[in-house]
């Protein structure tokens, strides 16, 4: 069994100093008077096995030194050391140090460093739990431990069982036990009602069914009505169709003639484009290699002026390497000369020894036995006599040993002064060296910078002035490219549109009464109402105007013959105008009708202007406008100058983007000037560009200034540093080391003076106790023939102090030589030589790599040129190339011309028969719109019913113009022509019978589906989704199903995972409640002292005992049984004490720790309880109580006395006594 042999504390608490409370024996009882530290001493226990800063006593754990609740620590650091022995005799520190500055522990364990885990799990080996608290019971711990609720004995099983490690994880699958079973049973009724709601579906299903047959039968019949009809149209159509399709034939071959011609046309636009990209790729590579040539070129300068840097940097290294080797060989001679001197002193040493064994053979004086009884007898005699002396010289030479301790301290002290100082000297005059390297440097970069920054400002005048110049010539450039832009809008949409002009053009000579467009028709009278017109004619601007509706249709035809693209068209004779409000003009202000502001002419398209305008009013302000719009009793049409529309339907439109550069069409402008404008600013661009690419040179320039001045910022701080800190730091050390050494003398002095006197007053005292000595040893020094005892003594003692002198006189020497090689080792000379040796290895290395990228520059910047030049030379020869090409592409456009002509001519043919084929088509149309509107399926070969237009459209369509309608409706002839019906189904006899049959087919085809709608009407309207609904719940069914199988499996797993959580805590719990529960009673016996005492504990509840409370019922002696409220208060406590210490066999501690538990015991009880223990230390554990019982404490072995000296912080003082020197009686 191991045992706690000692404690060492050192400034804990109320424990000043360093102080050692041992040995314990198995049995250790601590006293003293309240008040003087015993608890302090648990305290310490408590801290060294790992206990928390709360249960200490103290709100930070920086209280625990000495001195600091009042404010004045005695030191920043406090420590226990524990000391443990092992079975095996083996002993084991464990120690705990309180750090001040970070308010932290350290754990030490053998005196190394270690983590609490780590310090943790070497007490959980010793089966010392510090969570659990097995090793100490803390003052009044015994009576809460009696009086506790079963709830709470539980709670202290669980922790001692460490059970309640499990208890999160067991409530965590309790809860997802619940839940998966809970989920699981919802799951099970889900399913059922399922089950339930699909019977229901299969009845409707079958009633659904019947209903659907009869449903299909008059769709059928509805079906086959339709298709008769549509039957007999295409067969009409059909006919049509194929005359159409000859007269088509011809028009495609002289289609394909056209666009033969319009290849050639394109082929010889692409040939000319395709120059011009030539170009444009030649002047944009030639442009790119000028920006490579600009970037490489100054990078170029860089790494040259950065290699020039690292070669200068690599000699002067090279210059400091070399005094280095000299300081390092110079080192390396120093230590060799005090490895000499120590090995020549050791040997010395050495050879003492050797010599001192060899003169101490054979020279001891021999007593008889008889007489060496007598001496120690005597010489007891004389301890007696003379311990008042004695101590009063002990004291006297502790004193001493402390001065001469401090003398040899200062001597050190100096030494160490003067070595420093010379270390000071050496450093001082490296330091000045350094200064003088800095002036240097400094002074050549400060006249670099001076050089480089004359070139800066010359440059960067120069490049400013071309920047201001740039930027101006830009901004000219970007206005005159936006009107250019604009124009060229214009210019592109005119050529985006140029197929349209020139169908405008054919329609006005094959068509009278085209009058064409209508911004070409009409002009706003002033300047300022461009935008405001443009924005409220909107996409009319583009309309052409024509006489009649017909003439509309005509050009409408010709556009298709022709695939064109859509145009919309204004007959004067068919469009609706309201007439103008007179009312209006006199709203008063800026506001006008537009048609007020318009010049028009033939004055016949009034009309259309009208109607595009109608009563809408241009204001000049947006504000004016929102008035006249919003603001009176109706709601009117305006618009702002700056082209923001107000409808009236309350919608806002602002000027768009691109609205201006619509209204400049009304007034264009030439761009001549602006071209010749525009190439004046390129070339003077050019011009300017050149002397912009030397930007990268400034940049370049900046780079090099920038660099030198960090580095001449860096030199200048790092000499400031030198002179200002470093030499001034240097001068102060040495100022500091000179006062000390002055300081130093006369307190090595004023000790000296007190040994030297000090002396004297031992030898007094010596003498005293030498003339005792004489007086008791008078007849044994005449017996064994010495003058007296000391003379005896003297041979023997002399010879050892000799000896023990020169031991330590050599001993000094060496330690004094191995401290200054220590130190000599410890400067680490190579360290420095090795980093310039590798500082220079890498800068030749960084300067053959840099020298290496400079001429791959230059090759680069060589080869860039070379290819600069020959674009150049191509580009000429380019530009000299190539012919006149316009006359060939004016013939070509010669020949389209005559070929769209005939065209025309073979469209007005193809109009005629078109005409017939439109009626036959609109026939169809409305059959089919009847049956999209009837919800008739059709059999359809290809196409769906959405192709048909939607009837609701209609109404949408009254209001468009008569050409636009026309449109529309060959869009949807269109599409309807892709729609095929499948005839397939039609039975033979309609399909073959007479045309003047038709009316009678048709009246017995419709009589037969009115009885069968009569029919169905009849007939209560079933649940026609309950196919669906089936089949749907069949799933859900299916689905169910599968989720509960899968939850019941869940559930299953979940309830498996929990019970094996709840038998790992039940087994936990359990193990240490019996082995408690079995030990209980036999404990309470022998603390009782009676076999008729009973103690014992059981569950409330059997099967989780952890979850309910404990109950724990004695049978004092004497007593019948009650509950323990009934006991008397010494009862209790041996009740408690009981149940202690059979928890404590359960997993025992090596030792026990108990503060005061004989407070409420009597002295029949405290001689029974100690009794136990006495018994119990003997083999099962060490036990240390705090007592002011003398009936218990008198049984200990060892007894650990308290005290404590008054003061504002008491120190506790601490005497040891083995008690088992001494009998019973004494």
């Amino acid at each position: 069994m191991g045992i706690l042999i000692r404690l060492e504390v050192e400034n804990f608490k109320s424990y000043k100093g360093s102080m050692v409370i041992g040995p314990f024996s198995p049995f250790t009882a601590v006293i003293g008077p309240n008040g003087c530290g015993k608890s302090n001493l648990m305290d310490a226990i408590s801290f060294v096995l790992g206990e928390k800063t709360v249960s200490l006593r103290v709100k930070h754990v920086k209280e625990l030194i000495h001195g600091a609740p009042i404010g004045k620590p005695v030191a920043n650091r406090a420590h226990v050391t524990a000391v443990y022995k092992q079975d095996s005799g083996e002993e084991l520190y464990f120690t705990r140090t309180v750090i001040a500055s970070s308010n932290s522990t350290e754990y030490r364990l053998n005196k190394k460093v270690v983590t609490y885990a780590q310090y943790a799990a070497q007490l959980e080996g010793l089966n010392i739990l510090i969570k659990a608290k097995n090793f100490l019971v803390f003052q009044g711990a015994v009576e809460s431990i009696a009086m506790k609720t079963p709830k709470e004995r539980t709670a202290m099983f669980e922790q001692i069982s460490r059970s309640c490690e499990l208890s999160e994880e067991y409530e965590q699958k309790r809860l997802a036990m619940i839940k998966a079973e809970e989920e699981t049973a919802f799951a099970l009724q889900r399913k059922n009602a399922f089950r339930a709601e699909k019977r229901e579906a299969k009845q409707e299903k079958d009633e659904a069914e019947q209903f659907r047959k009869l449903q299909s039968d008059v769709e059928k019949a509805r079906v086959e009505l339709e298709l008769f009809k549509l039957y007999r149209n295409d067969r009409q159509l059909t006919t049509l169709q194929e005359e159409m399709a000859g007269l088509q034939r011809e028009a495609e071959n002289q289609t394909e003639g056209g666009k033969a011609i319009e290849q050639e046309l394109k082929a010889k636009k692409q040939e000319l484009a395709k120059r011009g990209r030539e170009f444009a790729t030649l002047e944009k590579k030639m442009k790119d290699l000028e920006a490579e040539l600009s970037k490489k070129r100054p990078m170029y300068i860089k790494a040259k002026e950065k290699t020039s840097h690292l070669v200068k940097r690599l000699e002067q290294t090279k210059k400091t390497l070399k005094k280095t080797e000299e300081s390092f060989h110079k080192h390396q001679q120093e230590i060799s000369n005090l490895e000499a001197d120590l090995h020549k002193v050791q040997q010395t040493a050495q050879q003492y020894e050797e010599g001192v064994a060899a003169e101490s053979q054979g020279q001891d004086l021999q007593l008889m036995e008889s007489q060496v009884t007598d001496y120690h007898k005597l010489k007891e005699e004389v301890r007696k006599q003379t311990a008042a002396i004695r101590q009063e010289l002990e004291s006297i030479l502790r004193e001493q040993r402390v001065d001469e301790s401090a003398l040899l301290r200062c001597e050190q002290k100096g030494k160490d002064l003067r070595d420093r100082q010379e270390q000071l000297a050496d450093l001082k005059v490296q330091l000045q060296e350094r200064v003088e390297k800095l002036d240097g440097y400094i002074s050549t970069n400060v006249e670099t910078v001076t050089k480089l920054r004359t070139e800066f400002d010359t440059l960067d005048v120069d490049l400013k002035q071309a920047t201001d110049r740039h930027q101006t010539l830009n901004v000219e450039l970007e206005k005159i490219q936006n009107e250019l832009r604009d124009a060229r809008v214009d210019k592109h949409e005119s050529a985006r549109h140029q197929r349209r002009n020139e169908l405008l053009d054919g329609m006005k000579r094959h068509f009278s009464g085209v009058h064409g467009r209508l911004i070409d028709l009409c002009q706003p009278s002033h300047k300022r109402y461009t935008v405001a017109v443009t924005k409220v004619l909107g996409k009319d601007m583009d309309a052409v105007v024509v006489d009649h509706e017909k003439t509309a249709k005509d050009c409408i035809q010709y556009l298709k013959e022709q695939h064109g693209e859509p145009i919309t068209f204004l007959p004067l004779d068919h469009i609706r105008v309201k007439p103008v409000n007179e009312q209006l003009r006199e709203l008063g202000g800026t506001a006008k009708l537009v048609i007020d502001v318009m010049q028009f002419d033939p004055p016949n398209i009034k009309k259309a202007l009208l109607y595009s305008c109608g009563n809408a009013i241009v204001c000049d302000t947006m504000e004016e406008a929102r008035r006249f719009a919003f603001g009176g009793h109706d709601r009117l049409k305006t618009v702002s100058l700056d082209g923001t529309l107000f409808n009236k339907s309350g919608t806002i439109s602002g000027g768009a983007t691109d609205l201006k550069a619509k209204a400049r069409r009304w007034d264009e402008k030439q761009v001549d000037g602006l071209k010749a404008r525009r190439d004046e600013c390129l070339d003077e661009l050019k011009e300017l560009a050149k002397q912009r690419r030397r930007e990268p040179e400034l940049q370049n320039l900046q780079s090099q200034i920038s660099g030198l001045e960090t580095r001449l910022k860096y030199s200048r701080r790092d000499r400031e540093t030198t002179v200002n800190n470093s030499l001034v730091d240097n001068a102060k050390e040495s100022a500091n080391i000179d006062r000390e050494l002055v300081s130093l003398q006369p307190e090595m002095t004023t000790i000296q003076s007190r040994i030297d006197q000090r002396k004297k007053k031992i030898k007094t005292t010596e003498e005293s106790m030498n003339k005792v000595e004489d007086k008791v040893f008078k007849n044994f020094c005449r017996q064994i023939g010495v003058t007296n005892i000391r003379q005896y003594e003297g041979k023997q003692l002399k010879q050892q102090q000799d000896r023990s002198g020169k031991r330590l006189e050599y001993a000094n020497h060496v330690s004094k030589l191995e401290n200054q090689l220590a130190y000599e080792r410890k400067r680490d000379a190579s360290g420095n030589l090795k980093k310039l040796e590798a500082s220079i290895k890498a800068d030749e290395a960084e300067i053959q790599r840099l020298r290496m990228e400079e001429d791959a520059q230059l090759l680069t910047i060589d080869e860039t040129t070379a290819k600069l030049d020959a674009c150049r030379g191509e580009l000429n020869t380019k530009k000299h190339a190539g012919g006149d090409q316009d006359s060939e592409l004016k013939e070509i456009k010669t020949r389209l011309t005559r070929n769209a002509k005939a065209l025309s001519d073979l469209g007005k043919q193809i109009s005629t028969l078109e005409g017939k084929i439109d009626q036959c088509q609109q026939e169809r149309h409305t059959l089919l719109r009847d049956c999209k509107m009837a919800d008739v399926r059709l059999p359809l070969e290809r196409g769906s019913m959405d192709d048909i237009v939607d009837p609701t459209s209609s109404s949408q369509a009254a209001t468009e113009s008569s050409s636009q309608m026309e449109t529309d409706d060959a869009d949807q002839h269109e599409r309807e022509a892709n729609l095929v019906v499948n005839f397939s189904g039609l039975a033979n006899r309609l399909k073959k019978g007479d045309p003047s049959e038709f009316g009678a087919m048709q009246s017995e085809l419709s009589s037969s589906l009115v009885d069968m709608q009569a029919k169905m009407q009849r007939m209560s309207a079933p649940n026609l989704r309950a196919v669906e609904r089936l089949d749907d719940l069949s799933g859900k069914l299916t689905e169910s199903t599968e989720e509960f199988e899968g939850l019941r499996k869940a559930a299953r797993r979940s309830r498996e995972v929990f019970e094996d959580i709840k038998r790992q805590r039940f087994d936990r719990f359990n193990d240490a409640f019996q082995h408690v529960a079995q030990h209980i009673d036999e404990i309470y016996k022998k603390l009782s002292n009676t076999n008729s005492a009973q103690a014992f504990l059981g569950p409330q509840n059997a099967e989780e005992p952890y979850l309910s409370g404990i109950d724990y019922n004695c049978i004092a002696p004497g007593k019948r049984f009650g509950p323990m409220d009934n006991l008397s208060g010494g009862e209790k406590t041996v009740a408690a004490l009981a149940l202690l210490f059979a928890i404590h066999s359960y997993q025992p501690a090596p030792f026990f720790v108990l503060d005061e538990i004989d407070a409420a015991l009597d002295n029949t009880n405290i001689g029974k309880v100690s009794r136990y223990i006495c018994s119990q230390t003997k083999e099962h554990f060490q036990c240390i109580v705090i007592s002011l019982k003398e009936d218990f404490f008198s049984t200990a072995d060892v007894l650990v006395g308290i005290t404590a000296r008054p003061g504002d912080c008491p120190v506790t003082q601490v005497v040891t006594l083995d008690l088992t020197k001494y009998g019973e009686e004494q």
